[in-house]
């Protein structure tokens, strides 16, 4: 379960990214937001995606509510994701 939530971790981190760097500026700079629908979406899912295994492995590997509650919040921050992997799993 470890190896799915990394790798859902890691599509979650670059579609923030995404929505942040590219559908973003295509919306609100080139009028055009497309981007931020279909992007948006995308992310949306892998958002609750990574929440939820994040509380499936809580209770599976036993972590602590520190632990789980950064690995939470590192998931609305740009590049959390990526550190999350590296350092917690």
């Amino acid at each position: 379960m470890i190896k799915i939530f990394k790798i859902i971790a890691l599509l979650e981190g670059i579609s923030l990214l995404a929505l942040l760097f590219f559908a973003m500026p295509m919306k609100y700079i080139f009028h055009n937001p497309i981007f931020v629908k279909h992007i948006g979406m995308v992310h949306g899912l892998l958002f609750i995606l990574y929440i939820a295994l994040a509380l499936l492995l809580k209770i599976e590997q036993k972590w602590e509510m520190k632990k789980f509650g950064i690995i939470c919040l590192a998931s609305i921050i740009p590049f959390g994701t990526f550190y999350i992997e590296k350092k917690y799993l």
